[in-house]
């Protein structure tokens, strides 16, 4: 896998090449989508002590934040399973199938139901892809939630770890109440997956 020297992705790797193509190509929201895979990304870096996953799993996570509206491009009803559709039917020649129903079910549990055996393509997976789905679904839904707005109201995200709790520190210039509410309320599977309740504090630049 081609990094840059901090460590991201190579942007000119075939593979995110064919993730931008097909969110333009679904008219996505590229400032909210932007805006929640930095986010997101920030809780996988900040928390990867917990959940000890890698590079490939948090390229995963970056495809599947800025894909995770795309169903939009058919309307909001349901646009979260639309947008597992359109992964999995979309020409995207560089993932192998398993890559691509990953990314295709972390894009689809960012809203609504959790992850679920009784889900058919969640079923399909290994126990350890589920984990792995779980993980970066959790935080991909805190991530949404914290740009409940489009917003991009917070501008940066630290991670602190207790026994019985994670607080996220997050810079905005005013406290952003609905990002707060929104995010806590996404907040279900993360809780799960990490064993602690999750707080949200303001450091106000």
């Amino acid at each position: 896998m081609k990094t840059e020297p901090n460590g991201e992705v190579s942007s000119d790797r075939p593979a995110w090449q064919a993730v931008l193509k097909l969110a333009s190509s679904c008219h996505y929201e590229a400032g909210h989508a932007r805006d929640v895979t930095a986010l997101a990304l920030r809780l996988f870096d900040g928390l990867q002590s917990l959940h000890g996953l890698g590079k490939e799993e948090r390229f995963w996570l970056r495809c599947a934040g800025i894909l995770h509206d795309i169903g939009w491009v058919e309307g909001p009803t349901a646009h979260h399973k639309t947008a597992l559709r359109l992964i999995l039917e979309a020409p995207l020649p560089p993932f192998t199938p398993r890559e691509r129903l990953i990314v295709g079910l972390v894009a689809r549990y960012h809203r609504k139901a959790l992850p679920a055996i009784r889900h058919e393509h969640y079923a399909v997976l290994t126990p350890a892809d589920r984990q792995i789905v779980r993980v970066l679904a959790g935080l991909l839904r805190v991530a949404d939630g914290l740009d409940r707005t489009h917003g991009g109201r917070i501008k940066n995200l630290a991670c602190e770890i207790r026994s019985e709790k994670i607080i996220l520190l997050c810079g905005a210039a005013h406290p952003a109440e609905e990002e707060r509410r929104a995010a806590l309320e996404k907040a279900d599977l993360f809780r799960q997956v990490f064993q602690r309740e999750l707080e949200i504090e303001w450091r106000i630049l």
